[in-house]
């Protein structure tokens, strides 16, 4: 199992807390020092809507301007595969292919227990 986002991220930490605490193991991939390609994303977005996967809360959307821009679905595609940060976090990819977008304790608890 795989785990994207960046280390400083209040939910990648939540989500490491919660594999470490029953003692899953997770791979952690950060964004920053291995980014991910177009081909993960277009991976991920053949089992995920677009709109989950694109963070309009993070401090990239807010600094690129993106906000006040009009974008097609290309386009925002095109931004996650340039800037890895506009990724929502964590993106959890399991060994079965399902992939978990955010921390929800909740639904991790549902999923592994």
């Amino acid at each position: 199992m795989r785990l994207y986002g960046i280390r400083n991220c209040d939910s990648v930490r939540k989500a490491l807390r919660f594999f470490k605490e029953r003692g899953i193991d997770v791979a952690f991939i950060d964004f920053k020092e291995h980014p991910v390609g177009c081909e993960t994303l277009d991976r991920w977005l053949e089992k995920i809507p677009l709109q989950t996967l694109f963070n309009t809360r993070s401090a990239t959307y807010r600094n690129l301007g993106l906000k006040t821009t009009a974008q097609d679905d290309e386009a925002r595609r095109a931004w996650l595969c340039r800037e890895n940060t506009l990724i929502k976090r964590p993106v959890v990819e399991t060994d079965d292919g399902h992939i978990l977008v955010g921390f929800d304790e909740q639904r991790y608890k549902e999923r592994f227990g």
